[in-house]
């Protein structure tokens, strides 16, 4: 063998090398969080805690930087464009899922490597408290006979679009859709008689319901909520309805493997860690860690789901 051939051989070794060193020393400066949302809702509080323990796991900072618009879609497709080096990570849930599904963006969850899930919301159907409904069966005896009169806040193409149309489906009720991007904005515009009823996560609006300006009327969940005992579900009502949202964190197509390895067990420590549990309870949501293999199942199995129901937001 030549001397050029050994030298080129051994250059070539040395650059197949390089992102296992660089792996290696993963993170070497702070790992950006995009969040696809506005300050204010579930999303942007729940990730600045994961993005907080993140840091203290990984030793660098995490900042959090919210890129609301378009159904979540406008920080997403920033987050697929950044750089495949483990720097810039983001969040999905299943509005992504869903705002593809509807058309409203041609990115879905396979457009990036899931890590791993972190989180799951309680929901609840809220009412603006001046209507005077405090249970479900008051909410439909008064709108079932006026079809289109009331109206409900939505994300548009997302996650509470598609909770609207399967709740009006089932309660034989019709509203009028008012579009907001987050959930901070529309709870705001339930308190504010701006609209009147929506389907959020609880602890979301447990400030406005603790003041008075908001009322729950039933939780879409599959048992009562240990903070609300005398509310019921919808499914103790009658109505086969359970809404989910667990969020999980991605990166990148072709992120190394050592790098998302690197997140996945950051993230796994932080799950089971007593302090990170604890944070997600005050706020009113649950841990729900799964692997990258499980949440990709996940994944998966609920794109699937989601595919067959997408003619609901036609």
């Amino acid at each position: 063998m030549t001397l050029k051939k050994l030298f080129t051989l051994s250059a070539l070794s040395t650059v197949i090398a390089l992102p296992g060193v660089a792996a290696a020393d993963y993170p070497e400066r702070p790992v950006e969080f995009i969040v696809p949302w506005g300050p204010g809702g579930a999303s942007d509080l729940l990730m600045r805690l994961i993005g907080q323990h993140l840091s203290e796991e990984l030793g660098k900072p995490v900042p959090i930087i919210n890129m609301p618009g378009a159904s979540g879609t406008v920080g997403l497709r920033e987050a697929s464009r950044r750089a495949p080096d483990g720097y810039s990570i983001s969040q999905i849930h299943e509005g992504l899922l869903i705002a593809h599904h509807a058309g409203v963006t041609d990115q879905n969850w396979d457009a990036f490597e899931p890590v791993a899930m972190m989180t799951s919301d309680d929901i609840v159907v809220l009412a603006n408290a001046d209507t005077g409904w405090e249970t479900l069966d008051d909410m439909l005896e008064a709108v079932q006979p006026s079809p289109g009169d009331y109206r409900m806040g939505v994300t548009l193409g997302g996650i509470p679009h598609l909770w609207a149309v399967q709740f009006e489906d089932a309660t034989d009720t019709e509203f009028g859709y008012v579009g907001y991007e987050g959930t901070g904005e529309r709870l705001r515009a339930l308190a504010g008689g701006h609209i009147t009823l929506s389907i959020e996560d609880y602890h979301s609006a447990e400030a406005f319901v603790e003041n008075g300006d908001i009322n729950v009327l039933a939780a879409a969940t599959e048992e009562r909520l240990e903070e609300l005992p005398d509310v019921p579900t919808l499914k103790e009502l009658g109505y086969d309805l359970e809404f989910l949202v667990t969020r999980g964190i991605v990166v990148p197509k072709d992120t190394p493997e050592a790098v998302i390895e690197r997140l996945e067990t950051a993230l796994a420590t932080i799950a089971e860690s007593e302090a990170f549990q604890g944070d997600i309870a005050n706020v009113g949501s649950s841990v729900r860690f799964m692997d990258r293999a499980a949440y990709t199942d996940y994944l998966e199995r609920t794109d699937a789901l989601i595919e067959e129901n997408a003619h609901l937001l036609d």
